[in-house]
């Protein structure tokens, strides 16, 4: 049997020696001499999925049980043995093959037809592509056999995101294709580091609690007659690392002599060749907020939290409201892991720099459109007060910058279109100078807020000014691309021109508009210029 806690299959890289294949248990293991640096699958969705396993695993067999555990965890990482010791009581729920309980496998052997393994990748193409044979980008038959360790973490990145699979086949617990966000401390640079510094405090569950946190270790609570599980109520919290929405059992071959895989190439003696599946799996629900790496929104005051999605356009400082502070109206909300990373900050004295590593799939219901990765700086500051004041900043740029890019975008559709014309916000064009607005703008927003940082968020209002004059020069710019004023512009051309200065004067803090931007920045707007009258 293939256990994913005594066997080593976690393919890493190590600080000198290079890649190697460890067991769990030997993520802090030689942290002065070679210490583990990171997960080297060759895929990035596969590496995301890794971490976020790691996490869970050592949130449930290891948790600190408050802050000076987990310090102590962080300055003195346990040995190979004790994190051994920790796991075995866990052991029994890791096994990915054989007659008993399966890891993220259904308990019963279930009688379906066969799936290709390839399927296991949530990009695959799906039956209905693959019959209108529309599978150009991501072709089928790329993958027809995995080695057990891809296995593994094929299973648990399809069941932790699992999209929406047609009639029955429930998404995961967190909805299809979540965003995950990472805390990723940059000094010492070690895999350990990375993955304490986003466990939760918390205690291992009681041995009879095991099914509840393990869904595979009991018959499934499928989802007929509208049943749903629920944190609390039949599934313990700590579920929410080990979903399992979509009723599976995976088909094994032996191969002799042993076969490569073929997503990593390395040669098993067993292998991965289809899977089977029936509906009706567990139907998650009430469980946003309960995932520590996930962020979460709500529509209105008093709606359902709901987890946080990658979108169209990626990942950046737009989103830093609900990704790193809440929003100020507090339907958004950073991930707890994030959110605890500025409490946890001020008592590591050996280390100054954090960034954030957010990432998901970009998912169209069954379709997946991207799988999208961002990294950006994560400034947290000793003192609690400046920390506040530095948050605050950060809400001041990000507020203003949505204003200036809805300013933009209705600037370039009056100029383009005419002011009572019916064109989508949303229309490409449109979209497309808004979205350059936020990633012209990026590299200034963190060069700002890292210099504020770095004066322990002092008076910050001359970095508000030369925000300002750095959004006007951008959003300017941008306008005259999307709607140039040339000599064939025609009768179009005073309709131009008077867009773009209605732009300017709104940019400069006149009408509404501007106003409203000065507020955000909290800068004193400019006087109202008088009106002229006409002499008798």
């Amino acid at each position: 049997m293939f256990n994913l806690l005594t066997d080593p299959w976690l393919p890493v890289l190590r600080h000198n020696s290079g890649p190697c294949v460890i067991r769990p248990a030997q993520l802090a293991e030689a942290l002065e001499s070679d210490p583990v640096v990171a997960i080297d699958w060759p895929r990035a969705d596969f590496r995301i999925a890794t971490l976020e396993f790691l996490i869970g695993l050592l949130a449930t067999a290891c948790p600190p049980a408050e802050f000076d555990a987990w310090l102590e965890g962080w300055k003195t990482p346990p040995s190979p043995e004790t994190l051994d010791a920790a796991f075995a009581p866990l052991a029994h729920a890791f096994v990915l093959d054989g007659d008993g309980p399966r890891i993220l496998q259904d308990v019963e052997n279930l009688d379906a037809d066969r799936e290709p393994v390839e399927r296991l990748l949530i990009e695959a193409p799906g039956d209905s592509t693959v019959s209108k044979n529309t599978d150009l980008l991501v072709r089928r038959g790329r993958v027809e056999k995995l080695g057990r360790a891809a296995a593994a973490i094929a299973l648990y990145t399809f069941q932790s995101w699992a999209p929406a699979g047609g009639a029955g086949n429930r998404v995961g617990l967190r909805g299809g294709g979540p965003l995950v966000t990472l805390v990723m401390p940059q000094a010492p640079h070690k895999l350990w580091h990375l993955l304490w510094a986003n466990v939760p405090c918390g205690e291992p569950p009681a041995t009879d609690e095991l099914p509840r946190v393990f869904p595979w270790l009991a018959p499934t609570l499928t989802s007929e007659g509208a049943r749903v599980v629920t944190p609390q109520e039949n599934a313990h919290k700590l579920q929410c690392w080990w979903g399992m929405p979509r009723r599976i059992r995976l088909d094994f071959a032996p191969a002799d002599p042993p076969a490569a895989c073929d997503v990593t190439g390395v040669p098993d003696s067993v292998l991965v060749v289809g899977w089977r599946q029936r509906p009706r799996g567990a139907n998650y629900a009430a469980w946003g907020g309960k995932h520590p790496l996930t962020p979460t929104y709500q529509q209105k005051p008093a709606a359902e939290i709901l987890p946080l999605h990658p979108q169209p356009g990626g990942i950046g400082y737009r989103h830093w409201l609900g990704l790193v502070v809440a929003s100020e109206d507090g339907l958004r909300k950073p991930a707890p892991a994030v959110a605890e990373w500025k409490q946890r900050f001020r008592d590591i004295a050996d280390t100054d720099r954090a960034r954030l590593l957010a990432a998901g799939y970009d998912m169209d219901n069954m379709k997946a459109r991207a799988f999208v990765e961002t990294e950006m700086p994560l400034p947290a500051l000793a003192d609690a007060g400046a920390q506040q004041r530095l948050d605050v900043f950060a809400v001041r740029l990000v507020t203003s910058a949505e204003r200036v890019a809805g300013m933009l975008r209705g600037a370039v559709r009056v100029a383009l279109f005419g002011a009572g014309a019916s064109v989508k916000l949303d229309w490409e064009l449109l979209s497309s100078v808004r979205e350059r607005f936020w990633d012209q703008t990026e590299a200034a927003f963190f060069a700002h807020l890292l210099t504020v940082a770095g004066r322990g968020a002092t008076d910050a209002t001359p970095e508000c000014l030369e925000w300002l004059k750095q959004m006007r020069t951008v959003a300017l710019a941008l306008f005259d691309e999307a709607a140039p004023l040339e000599a064939d512009s025609g009768a179009a051309a005073p309709r131009i021109g008077k867009a773009r200065r209605n732009l300017l004067f709104a940019l400069l803090g006149y009408g509404k508009d501007g106003q409203g931007l000065f507020t955000d920045l909290e800068l004193a707007a400019p006087e109202a210029k008088p009106r002229k009258t006409r002499s008798a």
